[in-house]
């Protein structure tokens, strides 16, 4: 086992040394080039005939001949690392003196799982004990064996069903060794009903390589209820399919501490019995742990790929999880990638039970689950890994002999809970994947503001619904919010809520003014084949000049919380839902936003329920962000949608702060007459302009860029062009208006006697960035160009 300074390998014991002739030092270091110390560095096992011992210079372990040389094919040497690469705790070294080419591989097989199961055992075993001798520290010897009391192996044709199983294997089940011919369902008749399910998930695989582990309970001929503890392995034939299974069975009745435990799994199982789907699986744990463990946290997550995805945090409340586990928890889609957590990673891969007491290294995001003791539970269902469940404890948890089986059986169960409900949870999953997909997954980084956005579905029905949310970054430093409502919460109220989404989006980016969008909007649901109908929100925000417009469709008005902490609910003039009259009206109303405020605009589930009028829920909404801290939006939005299970309709929550710009821009337009020497007027009002701006070290290559763009608007399309002058900080924006809503094609080829296509290759080349937009009635061509840092705006210089 390896030492307490971490840096030797000392002896704990020595098992069936027969004549002593084949001796084990007592330490070897852990950095020395030995076949031990190699498999604990590689982590898997290391097998080694007689002549590879002697190369690594084991000669107590590569008998010599009487002229002095190996005798090659008379023993055999297995290395088999304790632990795993991140976490090794030993090696268990294994010597044949049989006669052959080593271990067979049904051997080494066996010996890997035994191997396996000693370093469960050490794992809940006490820390090692250190023993002052002669004033030097000293390992004391482990006194358990590393492997159960009482136990066999067996190895199992899966295709005929036929078991050769040693007689401790028989003993153990109480089936005389004479009494037994073989049939495996012999054993499985012993199982006790609740724990058969499980069981016959792992005799009957569907897939190769995995090592399965379980608890289970028998009933013996006499009446005797016992434990037992089987990990196995399943091999593939020639065709790739399940073949044989090769398998350890130890007695875990001793593991098994009291009548209480037995009787919470049993509780356990009779309640997943009735669990449904995911969400009733994961309060189906957190009724049946929290409690009884007395434990402060349970969390509840499902594999997927590589990610965790979170089902269950209890307590609900933000403040008791650790900051990443609180931004999981705000979406209800939470998820996580497991290479962020190591230690999580490595419980899952060897999907063991992992405890952790108080101090132990763990990641912040995980220690601060349980401080004062941590249990890693791996959920196994049907050959594989399908989530993990975290039960943590403020308070100094001492994990006591029982609690490592007690905790693998209830992680059994619910691992194959959970795939027993993903299989009737089918439609569900195909909705929440659906709304997912709908609504926006992050929030763009907005200038002089930050906005966040919450979404909760329905609890009831089919959990997916018509509320959405979007943020529009648009030109000049506008940005547009948009809240809306579909009637209903169907997947066919989340099919039209995505299609009204992208349509607002289109309608906006094009430039459009905020009445036009929402007019549009109405248009297209009225012409689409449907009778479900919408309300919307929309508001365009000046974010340099805390000025905006807004516009109500039959949605609720927006809250305005002032710096000074007063909530208004400003009187905006609203038209009729979308798609009930084709040609609705819908007029804008103005609003100014000083730096501070929050602006929240939410849908109808938050406020209004069969138990709770809407003026009532308005102004308690209002109270909330009365008393709330506008330096936290986030923690704002939790307070507003905390406390709203069940639901009946899904609730959607987005706010903006609205900050201000420190740094404004300087604008200038101008607009292009369509003459002959249109591009020289053009090159001369931007000199002009950026002259009174100081810009001098760049105005070669800005001139250029204005000479390609304006050039292309004037020969290629019809009507006005305008062009833009933009400045922001270091950054310098040129932009080219026209009519036509083609965008410019940059030429892959040209050669030297191409007479065009270069234009934009120079823009291309002289800007840091460039692209093409579509605006109302044609399109809009800008590029970026950064100044040099001695081109500073003169202090004095205005907008015009």
């Amino acid at each position: 086992m390896l030492s307490e300074g971490g840096d030797a390998f000392r002896l704990a014991e020595v098992l069936d040394i027969a004549d002593g002739a084949h001796p084990v030092a007592g330490a070897y270091s852990v950095t020395d080039h030995s076949p031990m110390a190699d498999a604990c560095r590689a982590g898997q096992a290391l097998w080694l005939t007689a002549h590879d011992s002697a190369r690594y210079g084991l000669r107590g372990l590569a008998p010599e001949g009487a002229n002095g040389t190996a005798q090659a094919d008379t023993i055999s040497t297995g290395a088999l690392p304790l632990g795993g690469e991140a976490r090794p705790l030993g090696f268990l070294l294994v010597v044949s003196r049989a006669e052959g080419r080593g271990f067979t591989a049904d051997q080494r097989t066996l010996l890997e799982l035994y191997a396996d199961q000693a370093a469960a055992g050490f794992e809940a075993a006490a820390a090692r004990v250190t023993a002052v001798t002669a004033g030097t520290e000293t390992a004391a010897p482990f006194k358990p064996a590393p492997g159960p009391t009482h136990g066999g192996c067996f190895v199992l044709d899966l295709a005929t069903g036929h078991m050769d199983a040693d007689t401790p294997v028989l003993d153990l089940f109480g089936i005389p060794p004479e009494d037994f011919d073989g049939d495996v369902s012999a054993l499985l008749e012993c199982t006790a009903p609740d724990d058969a399910p499980a069981l016959l998930s792992i005799v009957e695989p569907h897939q190769t390589g995995s090592d399965q582990k379980l608890a289970f309970r028998i009933r013996r001929r006499n009446g005797e209820l016992r434990w037992l503890g089987l990990r196995c392995r399943v091999l593939a034939g020639p065709d790739g399919r399940p073949q044989r299974m090769l398998g350890l069975v130890g007695d875990a009745t001793h593991l098994r501490p009291s009548a209480d435990d037995v009787s919470l799994v049993q509780r356990l199982s009779a309640a997943l019995a009735g669990a449904t789907t995911v969400r009733d699986v994961g309060a189906v744990v957190v009724d049946s742990l929290r409690a009884p463990l007395d434990a402060d946290r349970v969390a509840v997550a499902e594999l997927e790929g590589d990610r965790l995805v979170v089902t269950v945090l209890d307590p609900p409340e933000p403040d008791a999880w650790p900051r990443s586990w609180r931004a999981e928890w705000r979406s209800e889609w939470p998820d996580a990638s497991c290479h962020a957590l190591p230690t999580l990673r490595h419980a899952l891969r060897e999907g063991h039970v992992s405890l952790w007491p108080a101090g132990s290294e763990l990641e912040p995001e995980l220690k601060g689950v349980g401080p004062g003791g941590l249990a890693v539970l791996p959920l196994p269902a049907n050959g594989r890994t399908v989530g993990v469940c975290l039960v943590g404890w403020d308070d100094e948890h001492p994990f006591g002999r029982g609690d490592r089986p007690l905790l693998t059986a209830t992680a059994g169960m619910v691992g194959q809970a959970l795939a027993r409900a993903h299989a009737l949870d089918a439609g569900h999953e195909l909705a929440t994947m659906l709304q997912r997909s709908l609504l926006p997954r992050t929030l763009p980084t907005l200038p002089g503001g930050v906005a966040v956005a919450r979404y909760l579905p329905a609890t009831a029905g089919l959990e997916v619904g018509g509320d959405w949310y979007d943020v529009i970054p648009l030109s000049d430093n506008h940005v547009a919010l948009v809240i809306g409502d579909v009637q209903g919460h169907s997947a066919a109220a989340a099919t039209i809520m995505g299609q009204m989404r992208t349509a607002i989006r289109a309608y906006a980016v094009e430039g459009h003014p905020p009445d036009v969008v929402v007019s549009h909007a109405n248009q297209l649901l009225v012409s689409m084949e449907t009778d479900l109908f919408a309300t919307c929100a929309y508001v365009d925000l000046d974010m340099e000049e805390g000025t905006a417009w807004a516009v109500r469709a039959g949605h609720l008005p927006p809250l305005l919380r002032l710096p000074d902490g007063t909530v208004e609910e400003p009187r905006i003039e609203g038209g009729p839902p979308l798609g009930v009259i084709a040609d609705g009206e819908f007029p804008m109303t103005q609003l100014s936003l000083s730096p501070g405020t929050l602006i929240t605009l939410l849908t109808d589930g938050l406020v209004e329920s069969a138990t709770l009028h809407l003026s009532e829920g308005m102004q308690a909404a209002s109270k909330l962000l009365a008393v709330a801290d506008p330096a936290d939006p986030d923690r704002v939005a939790d307070r507003l949608v905390a406390g709203t299970r069940p639901r009946d309709d899904d609730v959607a929550v987005l706010i903006l702060r609205y900050d201000g710009m420190q740094v404004r821009p300087i604008r200038a337009r101008w607009a292009v007459w369509r003459l002959p020497d249109a591009v020289m007027h053009a090159r001369r009002f931007t000199a002009r302009t950026l002259r009174a701006w100081s810009v001098t070290e760049e105005i070669d290559v800005v001139l250029l860029v204005v000479s390609e763009l304006v050039t292309n608007a004037v020969a290629h399309t019809q009507g006005e062009v305008r062009l833009d002058l933009t400045l922001t900080g270091d950054r310098l924006r040129v932009a080219v208006n026209d009519a036509s809503p083609r965008a410019p094609v940059r030429a892959e080829n040209i050669d030297w006697e191409s007479t065009g296509g270069r234009g934009l290759l120079l823009v291309s080349e002289m800007s840091a960035a460039w692209g093409s937009v579509p605006i109302s009635g044609g399109k809009q061509v800008w590029c970026d160009i950064t100044l040099s840092p001695g081109d500073e705006p003169a202090p004095d210089a205005e907008s015009r």
